[in-house]
């Protein structure tokens, strides 16, 4: 594909992965306040992919539920914390495609679901609580629940944690074609691009799509991903390979020498996944006010503090254009412990 334009590159890598229409793209991308320090913010906004209530997920299981399809599949199986937004997106997905689904969830039984579980069940999915919020144990408990179901004569999809696959990255690496398109209609010249990471493949599909770019020769913005899980801070060079593996993927290994620099914020992860923050809690409350946008306290409020930290902190000059991807996760501010109480 050498020769062609990046923006066409990835178009047509992607046009021979099969791919199943869930996500209502592309997602707006919108001018928000000044930051500290008078940086202009602009928010992507994937908390509009529309799918069971939203959230980059949506991206990543177009891909991969066309795999599914493709492959034959009669039911999809996945894995994710209690309040998994990948689990609730994915339970939407199969009620959108009338597939049934199986959720492997962690921590305990509740009397009443609430946000992201609340959702799932109400879109028919079947929810199995496994106590262990550890991810090993949880994609070792998605695994047996796919060969139970194979003994049953069913033939499963098991998608991992977050979706986080090649073949779902893929979604994010078109997703970084939509953003770079977008900001050459809105006259935005991003000087960064900052994003919350967990499971990878958002990371790795936004490295892999920037470093199409990068390897034509055009300039792009920072990458700023910020960490909320210990996982990703472990094993770095993980992204970095499944960055490679989504361009193979796509047609366009040539571009993977531009896949660096690598940028992985870890200030704002705190004691660990899923644990609340006060600067998280403090971001969550200036988007409400400053926006009208709704951040969880898991994602979007952490990346999002690291925008304003780095803003305060003096990283970009008054009227630089710096991006929030805002990658969802509403409904978890409906659950326990989802909403902080005081700021």
């Amino acid at each position: 594909m050498s020769g062609l334009h990046p923006a066409a590159a990835l178009a047509a890598g992607a046009a021979v992965l099969p791919r199943a229409s869930l996500a209502t793209l592309p997602t707006p991308l919108e001018p928000g306040p000044p930051l500290p320090g008078g940086a202009r913010l602009w928010v992507k906004r994937d908390d509009l992919t529309g799918l069971g209530l939203g959230g980059n997920k949506a991206r990543k299981l177009e891909l991969l539920c066309g795999a599914a399809l493709a492959a034959g599949a009669d039911v999809l199986v996945t894995a994710g914390a209690g309040q998994s937004n990948h689990c609730r997106t994915t339970a939407a997905a199969g009620a959108r495609l009338g597939l049934p689904v199986h959720l492997v969830l962690g921590g305990p039984e509740v009397a009443e679901p609430a946000g992201n579980q609340l959702l799932s069940r109400l879109f028919g999915a079947h929810q199995h609580m496994v106590g262990t919020s550890a991810w090993p144990e949880l994609e070792a408990a998605k695994d047996a629940l796919c060969a139970r179901l194979e003994q049953d004569g069913a033939r499963p999809y098991g998608i991992p944690i977050g979706g986080s696959t090649p073949v779902g990255a893929v979604g994010f690496a078109l997703a970084w074609r939509e953003l770079m398109e977008q900001c050459a209609d809105e006259a935005c010249r991003p000087s960064a691009v900052v994003h919350a990471t967990s499971s990878g493949a958002t990371h790795a599909g936004l490295l892999a799509g920037r470093a199409v770019y990068r390897a034509a020769g055009l300039t792009v913005p920072d990458l700023v991903a910020v960490a909320v899980a210990k996982g990703i801070v472990l094993d770095e060079t993980a992204v970095v390979g499944l960055a490679r593996e989504t361009l193979g993927l796509l047609g366009l290994e040539s571009s993977a020498d531009a896949l660096a620099p690598l940028e992985l914020r870890t200030d704002e992860l705190g004691p660990d996944y899923g644990v609340p923050t006060a600067e998280g809690d403090a971001a969550l409350h200036w988007a409400a006010r400053h926006g009208g946008w709704v951040l969880d306290r898991t994602y979007t409020a952490k990346a999002l503090a690291a925008v304003l930290a780095l803003a305060d902190a003096g990283r970009w000059a008054p009227g630089d254009d710096v991006v929030f991807w805002h990658t969802g996760g509403v409904p978890s501010l409906f659950a326990p412990g989802g909403y902080p109480t005081s700021g």
